[in-house]
């Protein structure tokens, strides 16, 4: 028979049991309560900066084909129209305030300078007009995309040569965004400041002819027929 005594005292043996063997399933559930927490935490601090706080980071694409006029005779315009895709990977908004194109001539290693001055597909008719939507500075918001094709314009009558682009073969262009500096988060916007982008591509001119200006352009095209992009990258 047993006693009311040596009962409780054996149901508060197993207890003491039960809680001993408890402590160590507490001690791993705290742990993975922790790991779980720090997930969340390191989660939507990453959220946190992907989504609002990533500063601007513009990407810049360029077709394999663009086009060339130089219309005017006993000039020095040249007129490079060049379809560009701008893609915003940051968070907070980019503003491009203006593009420089320098073209150079491989085989005479001289360099003309070029801005951005239209928005629109080149013609003879449409320039006699004026009919253009000439290039301003624009914002690009975060994640987000534009394309356009830029007219770039002679940098000036004191740009030399004359004529630079002429003879058939490759051509080499270096086209640069300049684009304005945030500075929302002071120092820290400072350590993390981007080179403004610059795409560096070649394309090739397969003939000239100066009657084609008359109607249009001259196609320029890239020999792999491949996108180029800031990356030095072939898409």
């Amino acid at each position: 028979m047993t006693t009311p005594g040596s009962s409780a005292g054996l149901s508060g043996t197993n207890q003491l049991a039960i809680d001993a063997a408890g402590r160590p399933g507490d001690g791993w559930s705290g742990r993975i309560a922790a790991v779980v927490s720090s997930l969340a935490l390191t989660f939507s601090a990453w959220s946190l900066w992907e989504t609002s706080l990533r500063a601007p980071d513009l990407r810049v694409f360029i077709p394999p084909v663009i086009h060339y006029a130089s219309p005017y005779n006993n000039s020095n315009f040249e007129m490079v129209s060049l379809p560009v895709t701008l893609t915003n990977e940051g968070a907070r908004t980019g503003t491009v305030l203006s593009m420089d194109l320098e073209v150079t001539d491989p085989r005479t290693k001289q360099t003309k300078r070029f801005y951005a001055a239209d928005i629109g597909r080149w013609s003879m008719e449409r320039t006699r007009t004026n009919a253009y939507a000439h290039f301003a500075p624009f914002a690009l918001a975060g994640r987000t995309s534009k394309t356009e094709t830029i007219l770039f314009y002679t940098r000036g009558e004191t740009e030399k040569p004359e004529q630079l682009i002429r003879e058939v073969g490759a051509y080499e262009f270096k086209l640069t965004l300049d684009v304005a500096e945030v500075d929302d988060f002071g120092w820290l916007d400072r350590l993390w400041k981007r080179s403004d982008p610059t795409v560096r591509f070649e394309r090739s001119l397969r003939f000239f002819d100066a009657r084609a200006f008359l109607t249009g352009t001259i196609p320029m095209d890239a020999k792999d027929w491949k996108t180029s992009n800031t990356n030095g990258q072939k898409d």
